[in-house]
C-alpha cells in the first residue's frame, strides 16, 4: 500500500489546495486551534506555541497532517492517521494499515462557504483512491453539530452514539459520535 508521502502534492480542489504540513505552517495552525470556537472541540489544545512546535516535530504528527490553503493562505488542517483494523490472530497481517481516522480544523472566519466539505471530501478521496484504504472513521463530541453534519454531508454514516465516553477539558463527561465510510460506499457515491 502506498504511503501519504508517495502521493503527488499539492492536490487542488475547485477552490482549495491541500498539501503536507511544513514547519512554516505550524504557528498559523496553532493560532487557529487556539481560537475559542475551535479549541472547545479539539482533542488536544496545546497551552503554548513552544509546546505545539515541539509536538509538530514528531514524525507521526507530520505524517498525518495536511494543510488546507485558500488563495495561498493557510485556513486549516486535515488529519489522516492510518490505523490497523481489529482482527483475529490468524489474519492480523491482513488488517495492518487498512483504515484511517480522519480529522479537520478550519478557521471559523471561513466557515459557511463549503470549504470544510470540499477539503474533507478530498481527504476521503486521498484515503480511498490515493492510499487504497478500505475504511475511514471520524469522531466528535455529540454537541459539535458542525462536525457531525459535515460527516453526513460527505456521505459518512453514524455508527455509534457513545454515552458519556469522552472527558472534555472542562472536566465533564460528554457523549460522542463515531462516523465511518467504506471504500465501496464511497465508490458508489
Amino acid at each position: 500500500m502506498p504511503e501519504i508521502t508517495d502521493l503527488d502534492w499539492p492536490r487542488r480542489t475547485e477552490r482549495l489546495e491541500v498539501r503536507p504540513v511544513d514547519q512554516a505552517d505550524v504557528e498559523t495552525l496553532w493560532r487557529i486551534r487556539r481560537l475559542p470556537g475551535v479549541s472547545r472541540w479539539m482533542t488536544w489544545s496545546d497551552p503554548g506555541l513552544a509546546e505545539y512546535v515541539e509536538r509538530a516535530q514528531e514524525p507521526s504528527w507530520a505524517a498525518a497532517t495536511l494543510v488546507v490553503e485558500l488563495d495561498g493562505a493557510v485556513i486549516g488542517d486535515l488529519m489522516l492517521r492510518r490505523e490497523d483494523a481489529w482482527a483475529q490472530g490468524e489474519v492480523v497481517e491482513q488488517a495492518v494499515g487498512v483504515q484511517a481516522e480522519l480529522g479537520w480544523c478550519l478557521n471559523p472566519s471561513v466557515q459557511g462557504h463549503g470549504y470544510a466539505t470540499e477539503a474533507v471530501a478530498d481527504l476521503i478521496a486521498v484515503a480511498f483512491e490515493g492510499l487504497g484504504l478500505r475504511r475511514v472513521t471520524a469522531l466528535c463530541f455529540a454537541e459539535n453539530d458542525a462536525s457531525w453534519r459535515l460527516m453526513e454531508r460527505v456521505g459518512m454514516r453514524r455508527e455509534a452514539h457513545n454515552v458519556q465516553d469522552a472527558l472534555h477539558s472542562d472536566g465533564t463527561w460528554r457523549d460522542g459520535y463515531l462516523y465511518a465510510m467504506l471504500a465501496d460506499e464511497w465508490a458508489r457515491g
